[in-house]
């Protein structure tokens, strides 16, 4: 493995400055994380010199891949006139309209800085319009870092609990039991244990919220029939049926949501209508957005953010939203087709345990002989995860392959066939390279369904 001095240096420095030596988790590497130095396109060069194709894309949030030329133009006029402002610009309009006019649930918009923001905004804004104090999520779905979304979704074997009243388990430490007791665990997909489970607490529940294809159960899509159970549970127990898009945005023109029949009350936005910065958005049913509006007499949902809406991130959004049209997304979700193909084949050449999950542009790796049906499947034990991370290593160090760490790729318009075959033959010698490692598990009676 490539021992990178610089970025060991720095990493050095980072570890007197920074708790673990990194403001996000996400970069945390042994024995360093790589610094970089420059990236365009689907290629990023770290401070060494070493040239990776990525197919992370920031966690999913650049659809275009680095510094898209109309966005780098775009945003360096917008950085001569100002990059925030105690006043309104006419940049947040352009993107809310753009936006609304993509998805049909979408007739008012509010925009944040994060997705996280815009869980936390929806979560509020569904207490406020209903009056109810609970929600009700999917183990092991990420919903971002705000403390009652982020509840079980690190769920494991040794505190889930019974899959027909899941645990409500903290991810941090000191988190308040008044969290936990305010939310409401159901098994992703499973229609008849969810209902009854919501059953038991309907007079409390404010929102259910939902990932139509939620990345940290296994890339699963929702079934039609799983949201519409949903739906119809709501609309009989005044509450809300609300999606988390931030990621899933992507799968298609108008969102994962545009393959329902039936839509969200509410959806958070983020990552690719950033265009490459800050971002987060709510959107949704007018009468539940006005929890919102200040010029009301009683305002349910007070709100703000100093740099909600800025100029920079509205400019750069809109410009990647528009780029981002019906005939590109049709390609892009082309591309990552053929590319899984490819995938599979890969994996059928190195006889490896190994299915693949995923919707649109985006895919996930499991080993298991038959792709996950639930978080429980999907879930990495101690000694997968190692293997997992051996094989990540591998694509890192030697073959300049950047994919996310639970073995997730996340295209961006940035790609084309040459780098599809370059990560399909990546995989192939990475799959021979851990191959060893997976035939010890097996003798270590360690199975993989």
């Amino acid at each position: 493995m490539k021992q990178n001095n610089k970025s060991e240096a720095l990493y050095q420095k980072a570890i007197g400055l920074i708790p673990g030596g990194v403001s996000r988790n996400t970069v945390y590497h042994k024995p360093f994380p790589q610094y970089v130095a420059k990236a365009s396109g689907c290629y990023v060069t770290d401070i060494d010199g070493s040239r990776r194709i990525d197919f992370a894309n920031n966690m999913a949030s650049l659809i275009h891949g680095h510094a898209h030329p109309a966005i780098v133009e775009a945003v360096t006029e917008q950085l001569k006139k100002g990059t925030a402002y105690t006043l309104a610009t006419e940049a947040e309009l352009s993107l809310a309209e753009l936006l609304i006019n993509r998805a049909e649930s979408f007739e008012k918009i509010r925009f944040v800085n994060s997705g996280t923001e815009a869980v936390m905004a929806m979560i509020k804004a569904s207490r406020a319009f209903t009056g109810k104090p609970k929600i009700a999520k999917a183990e092991g779905a990420y919903h971002g870092t705000y403390d009652f979304a982020e509840v079980s979704q690190t769920a494991n074997p040794f505190n889930w609990g019974d899959i027909g009243s899941p645990n409500s388990v903290p991810v941090a430490f000191g988190t308040p039991q008044a969290v936990l007791d305010n939310v409401v665990v159901f098994p992703f997909n499973d229609i008849e244990h969810t209902l009854n489970i919501l059953d038991t607490q309907a007079d409390q529940i404010a929102c259910v919220i939902i990932d139509p294809v939620p990345h940290r159960v296994g890339l699963l899509p929702a079934t039609k029939a799983f949201v519409e159970a949903l739906y119809a549970w709501t609309r009989r127990n005044n509450a809300l049926l609300v999606f988390d898009e931030v990621v899933t945005f992507r799968v298609n023109f108008g969102g994962a949501q545009e393959k329902h029949t039936v839509k969200p009350d509410l959806t958070a936005l983020g990552k690719i209508i950033g265009g490459g910065f800050p971002v987060g958005a709510l959107a949704g049913r007018s009468d539940v957005m006005d929890v919102l509006d200040p010029s009301q007499s009683r305002l349910l949902f007070p709100h703000s953010g100093t740099f909600s809406a800025n100029p920079m991130s509205m400019t750069a959004g809109r410009v990647a939203m528009e780029l981002f049209d019906q005939k590109v997304v049709d390609a892009l979700n082309a591309l990552t087709t053929k590319a899984i193909v490819q995938l599979e084949n890969a994996i059928r050449i190195a006889d490896v345990p190994v299915s693949i999950t995923g919707a649109g542009s985006m895919f996930r790796l499991h080993f298991r002989l038959s792709p996950p049906q639930t978080y429980r499947e999907a879930y990495q034990r101690p000694a997968v995860a190692a293997v997992i991370n051996e094989l990540l290593d591998y694509l890192f160090y030697k073959e300049h392959i950047i994919m996310i760490n639970t073995c997730a790729c996340m295209f961006s318009t940035a790609i084309t066939q040459k780098e599809v075959d370059r990560l399909s033959d990546a995989l192939l010698n990475g799959f021979r390279f851990i191959k060893p490692k997976l035939e010890e598990l097996y003798e270590q009676n360690i199975s993989f369904p």
